[in-house]
């Protein structure tokens, strides 16, 4: 059989999975998935000859074959990312797996898979589903619209609390072969709702993963959501990620993206805030190592008067790992008296660790408050000596300031459980 760059591969896969359709062929979600797969064929995967990916090249995944699991059984007792409390929704190799998720509080709010809410939920989807999305433009987009058969689909009623957070464990088991995975998610916080989110991607076994994963979150007037992405995959994998926010008058959206581990990682969180008095708050901690590279790159689009967004991204830097940050903000005409703020700092401790970052502000209000900035350099040589003087060995002294550096966005972390989790592991990573 002939070598299949990774377009091919995709499109040969988005073939088999529409000649399984049969009535559902015409369908009307099935109709978004053709278009987008247009788009896609037109655009192929992006390239660094694409601005927002002139740091970010794709050649490793070219290089590859890979299997598109359908059914996975495993065992989840190994070392996997810790169980916080509240439910669990777990997906291995895409799929759904009952055995290992919970049951979720069903009084509260109506969780299902992407497959069962194409049966049982076609107007939720019609309204929602890919709405606010860049398929047009971006490829990666595009695949993941056209190839998504599953993925869980969230719907918090009106005037609902979710006391406990709500997580989905995505686990890619890498242990037998090449894997490729495509999930779309959707997130509907109704009116005066309020719920926190845990996103948890995580690699199982030591083959490459190829995943292209969307999770669109719909924040309606007065609801408040809390949502966090945690990464921790190996160093074959390659992590395509969207997050897509809409956010209503008077809601609130907090999110904190924590990069742990990754062979490639790329992650587009896009904010668009559409109603007055919304909101909103971005954190991002990446601290890749070897030759790890993690690609953060964030929009925030101000449309209406009267909003808020702040936004707090660090790295860390070692050995040969890269790093990119881009972050923008659009502030509109009718956006009067936005206050917008952005900061991106980054500590280098090797000399073969790259960072690239690029903050875009574009204004066309003229009563606003907006600052953005990044900075990039290496550990305070002074703070290190003084520490050695007191009797802390120099690679202790090095790691408490690491540690020290990234709790500016460990401590804005709500969930104490996953505080905790998280503290280990990052002071683990920075021995």
């Amino acid at each position: 059989m002939s070598f299949q760059n990774i377009q091919t591969q995709l499109e040969t896969e988005f073939n088999a999975f529409q000649a399984t359709l049969n009535g559902r062929a015409d369908s009307a979600f099935n109709l978004k998935r053709k278009e987008a797969f247009g788009h896609f064929k037109t655009l192929g995967l992006p390239t660094t000859k694409n601005e927002d990916w002139k740091y970010s090249s794709l050649k490793k995944v070219d290089k590859q074959a890979f299997t598109f699991p359908k059914n996975v059984n495993r065992d989840l007792s190994g070392d996997i990312f810790p169980k916080i409390s509240g439910n669990r929704i777990v997906f291995i190799n895409g799929q759904y797996s009952e055995t290992f998720s919970d049951s979720p509080e069903s009084k509260k709010l109506e969780i299902l898979t992407l497959k069962d809410a194409q049966k049982q939920k076609t107007e939720l989807l019609e309204e929602y589903y890919a709405k606010h999305l860049n398929q047009e433009n971006d490829g990666a987009t595009a695949a993941n619209i056209a190839l998504a058969d599953n993925g869980v689909v969230i719907f918090i009623p009106k005037n609902t609390t979710l006391e406990a957070p709500l997580t989905i464990h995505f686990i890619s088991d890498s242990q037998q072969e090449n894997i490729a995975i495509n999930l779309h998610n959707l997130v509907i916080a109704e009116q005066n709702s309020e719920a926190k989110i845990v996103e948890i991607y995580e690699t199982v076994g030591e083959n490459a993963a190829f995943e292209n994963y969307i999770t669109e979150i719909f924040v309606k007037q007065d609801a408040r959501v809390d949502y966090y992405k945690i990464q921790d995959e190996n160093n074959l994998s390659t992590h395509i990620g969207t997050t897509q926010v809409y956010q209503e008058q008077k809601s609130y959206f907090y999110s904190a993206t924590v990069s742990l581990n990754g062979g490639f990682i790329r992650n587009d969180l896009n904010l668009i805030l559409d109603g007055e008095h919304i909101e909103s708050h971005m954190y991002g901690l990446y601290i890749p190592n070897e030759s790890q590279h993690i690609d953060n790159h964030t929009l925030v689009d101000h449309r209406m008067p009267n909003c808020e967004s702040n936004e707090l991204y660090k790295g860390v830097l070692a050995d040969k790992s890269t790093g990119v940050f881009n972050g923008k903000i659009f502030v509109r005409q009718d956006a009067q008296k936005t206050n917008a703020y952005q900061n991106c700092r980054n500590v280098i401790t090797s000399d073969s660790a790259t960072m690239n970052t690029k903050p875009q502000l574009e204004i066309w209000a003229d009563d606003v408050k907006c600052s953005h900035g990044t900075t990039t350099g290496k550990l305070n040589d002074e703070a290190i000596f003084y520490m050695q003087s007191r009797g802390i060995p120099k690679p202790d002294a090095i790691r408490l300031q690491l540690v020290a550096f990234a709790e500016d966005v460990v401590s804005q972390i709500k969930i104490e459980e996953l505080r905790e989790i998280l503290d280990a592991k990052i002071e683990q990573k920075l021995q």
